[in-house]
């Protein structure tokens, strides 16, 4: 895992997101009625394997505290998978996404 990364919240644009060389790594979500679904994790190719979408998972769901999870993101719900201490936040469609999805 690389160093720390500051990623930060931009609700506007309803995803969380990392710069790193001018470069902008995002995981995706919707909220509805207390439910954050994250639909989409990108992360640059020239920035891929430092360690950037862990990061962005972590301090997603980490502010998700509070909300029930959706995993749509098939990133989000393997990181869910090999976290499991995230896996109470979990809505019981998230659970059946988190069931279904490939291990690694």
């Amino acid at each position: 895992m690389s160093d720390a990364i500051a990623v930060h919240d931009n609700p506007e644009a309803s995803r969380f997101e990392a710069t790193v060389s001018g470069r902008t790594a995002v995981a995706q979500y919707e909220v509805l009625a207390g439910v954050i679904t994250f639909t989409h994790t990108r992360v640059p190719e020239s920035l891929r394997g430092r360690g950037i979408a862990n990061q962005l998972a972590q301090v997603a769901l980490t502010s998700a505290r509070g909300l029930r999870v959706i995993p749509q993101c098939t990133f989000f719900s393997s990181y869910m998978r090999r976290h499991p201490e995230t896996q109470d936040l979990l809505t019981p469609e998230g659970r059946v996404l988190l069931e279904a999805s490939p291990p690694e």
